[in-house]
């Protein structure tokens, strides 16, 4: 008998003692970690069309639809710019940190500027693909679903905001240099 109450009493303080660890959060359980999210099915077929639609056979390189956009003299990088814009403002929606929506607005820009080059430019954005990085990191840090908060924060939006400002800002500079250059040109150019 004297076993069996030693025995029970044993039980009940080691229940007690695991249960008050399961309840005490350590440092590493304090820490909110993102849990993986669904990413709405049209950003994620919107990015594989726009950067990797095609394959060429032999070489298994992939380019998708802003190579072939891109083409397109001046019409093409502000249109393929503005798809990848478009992605960015979707990652408001899923609550990703600000760093983060600022690492895509940088994908971004990197892209447009890279793309000012002719043809050199058209190269780099089939090896930059925007759109695949930016959703890359949309599902590596949204921490809500879309279906879940179909609203952004409204510091969200500002940032964003900011961010697309920038991006038009580079747009104008580089439309003017465009047109500095080629106006040059041609006072330039013996006829």
């Amino acid at each position: 008998m004297a076993i069996r109450m030693q025995l029970a009493s044993y039980n009940i303080e080691n229940n007690n003692a695991i249960y008050s660890r399961l309840s005490t959060p350590t440092t590493r359980d304090r820490i909110v970690r993102p849990t993986q999210v669904q990413i709405e099915h049209e950003l994620e077929v919107l990015a594989r069309v726009m950067d990797n639609q095609f394959a060429i056979p032999v070489l298994g390189w992939r380019f998708g639809m802003n190579a072939i956009i891109d083409l397109i003299p001046g019409i093409g990088d502000i249109a393929t710019s503005l798809v990848a814009v478009y992605v960015l403002i979707s990652a408001v929606r899923y609550h990703v940190p600000k760093i983060t929506l600022l690492r895509m607005g940088t994908n971004i820009g990197i892209y447009f500027m890279g793309n000012m080059v002719p043809w050199v430019g058209d190269i780099f954005g089939i090896w930059w693909k925007p759109n695949i990085r930016n959703l890359r990191l949309l599902h590596k840090r949204a921490t809500v679903s879309a279906a879940y908060e179909r609203q952004g924060r409204l510091s969200d939006w500002l940032f964003v905001g900011g961010i697309v400002a920038g991006l038009m800002a580079l747009l104008i500079g580089g439309l003017a240099i465009s047109v500095f250059v080629i106006s040059y040109a041609f006072r330039n150019l013996p006829w």
